[in-house]
């Protein structure tokens, strides 16, 4: 247990925490383009109780070494920290500079998908057809109309569960998945004001949805890992449509402050979304934060390598 606690992979969880709270971006993708997300997936489906049975009969330093402890501490200590710390902020920025916001995320997606593709060194025909699948399923899923939802504790626990499943797949934004599923702005506002009682049930289902969703993307990188490269490749190019900075607001709902949202959206060409909202497209500095944001994958690929 000589690296109890590890830095680097702290900073990791900072920045996947982070994205993770914005609707259309995926910790996920963070965690790809830092280079751990294979480590992350067989260190979650590592944890199981048979693993206590190590623990007691080999001790704890064995335990630890075994389970990966080191990296998951840092890592879900680095998540936590970004979430509760960054809510606030990241509610501020969606509110009042969403454009700017998104411009950014759009150009780290569009370069984490060519990073995830260049994973895949020799493409085919089955390569391009789960691409091409899984762009069209993501692509699917930023036009469904959110849900209402539901404030019991068996759908939070499921909200939870399928949230966190998204989490993990680059380009599958869990914090999407809760908006689709009617909770997103209930679930902020809990993590906000910390209301165990709907943090508990959605942290339960998160852990039962991460354990056994992890398995199941373990068991594809070891017996089909280009396809399933190429498959992540199509839910970041398809999910794209998402974080598309400028949209049309074609229906609203009343939050629970009162407050006016937008419910479903449609993208548009930036001029197209001047003249329907007589707001300004900010065109050049989204430009430039989108470059950065492209550039910051690529920075990050390094430093991680």
């Amino acid at each position: 247990m000589k690296q109890f606690f590890r830095l680097p992979i702290f900073l990791r969880g900072l920045a996947m925490g982070a994205a993770d709270v914005v609707p259309g971006v995926s910790g996920g993708t963070i965690a790809f383009i830092t280079g751990i997300y294979e480590e992350l997936i067989l260190a979650i489906k590592n944890l199981d109780f048979s693993k206590l049975t190590l623990l007691r009969k080999e001790g704890l330093a064995a335990f630890w070494k075994e389970i990966n402890g080191s990296f998951l501490l840092s890592l879900v200590l680095g998540i936590g920290v970004s979430i509760l710390s960054l809510a606030k902020l990241l509610t501020y920025f969606l509110e009042n500079h969403s454009i700017l916001l998104f411009a950014f995320f759009f150009g780290l997606i569009v370069a984490s998908a060519v990073y995830i593709g260049k994973q895949i060194t020799t493409w085919n025909a089955w390569h391009i057809v789960a691409l091409v699948v899984s762009a069209g399923v993501a692509y699917y899923l930023t036009l469904i109309t959110p849900a209402g939802g539901s404030s019991s504790w068996l759908y939070l626990f499921l909200c939870g569960a399928i949230a966190i499943c998204a989490m993990i797949l680059p380009g599958i934004s869990g914090a999407f998945i809760l908006l689709l599923l009617g909770q997103y702005n209930a679930i902020i506002e809990a993590l906000k004001s910390f209301n165990f009682g709907i943090i508990v049930p959605v942290g339960l289902g998160a852990i039962v949805g991460i354990l056994t969703f992890s398995r199941i993307l373990a068991w594809f990188f070891n017996h089909y890992k280009t396809i399933t490269l190429a498959s992540l490749t199509g839910f970041v190019l398809g999910a794209l449509n998402k974080v598309w900075p400028w949209k049309e607001v074609l229906e609203t709902y009343t939050d629970s402050h009162g407050d006016e949202q937008p419910l479903v959206e449609q993208s548009v060409l930036p001029s197209t979304f001047t003249d329907l909202t007589g707001e300004p497209n900010l065109l050049l500095p989204s430009i430039l934060l989108a470059i950065a944001g492209f550039a910051i994958v690529f920075i990050l690929e390094r430093i991680a390598a």
